[in-house]
């Protein structure tokens, strides 16, 4: 019995030396990973409940497209990307409101929430509001900004829309043989299965460009 004492007392003090050389650097560890994960919890709360808040936004806006309302639409808009810019909603929102400024004739405010799409939305819906920003800056006479608009390679599905663009551009330009070249690319891009009517528009802008020389 006194040898298992012994044993065990001899195990006793190996602990305590053990804990007195790594115990601050474990407890250290312990709590760290207690906070991470109660961090990761908070952040997934937060997450959630700054999506939840949102969506309520944008269900007001719209409500507001429903509505005609166009000064609530613009304001449920600039909540969205004021308050709640990292989510999907600001973008759509903003989206909206562009719209419905450019029918109103408000070409600014239009431009403006465009280009806040532009610089914060990503992949497909940064294309569309590049393109609509393109189609905005075209109506104002702005060529260069319009095509700067254009210049960056959009995701493939967009690719024959852009050339269109740029090919409408440079048609206004009077740059007759590159815009007939943006629209010739453009066809290519659509492919065989694409629709007629676009390849019919395409062709007709093209041969409104008559031969080239």
């Amino acid at each position: 019995m006194a040898h298992y004492d012994l044993e065990e007392q001899e195990q006793i003090d190996t602990l305590k030396t053990w804990w007195k050389m790594y115990g601050n650097l474990v407890t250290s560890l312990l709590t760290a990973a207690a906070l991470a994960a109660a961090g990761w919890q908070g952040w997934n709360w937060y997450q959630n409940d700054q999506s939840a808040k949102a969506a309520a936004v944008f269900a007001a806006l719209e409500q507001a497209i429903e509505a005609g309302d166009a000064q609530r639409l613009k304001a449920t808009a600039g909540e969205l990307t004021e308050k709640f810019p990292r989510s999907g909603y600001a973008g759509l929102g903003a989206m909206v409101a562009a719209r419905s400024s450019f029918d109103a004739g408000d070409l600014k405010t239009a431009k403006a929430q465009l280009g806040w799409v532009v610089e914060n939305a990503k992949d497909e819906l940064r294309d569309i509001a590049r393109l609509r920003l393109s189609a905005v800056l075209l109506d104002e006479k702005a060529y260069d900004e319009a095509l700067k608009q254009l210049a960056e390679a959009p995701a493939a599905d967009f690719a024959a829309r852009f050339l269109e663009m740029k090919g409408d551009v440079l048609s206004a330009q009077g740059k007759a043989a590159e815009a007939r070249a943006a629209y010739q690319e453009a066809i290519g891009k659509l492919g065989a299965d694409a629709e007629g009517a676009g390849r019919e528009l395409l062709q007709q802008k093209l041969d409104s460009l008559g031969e080239s020389a």
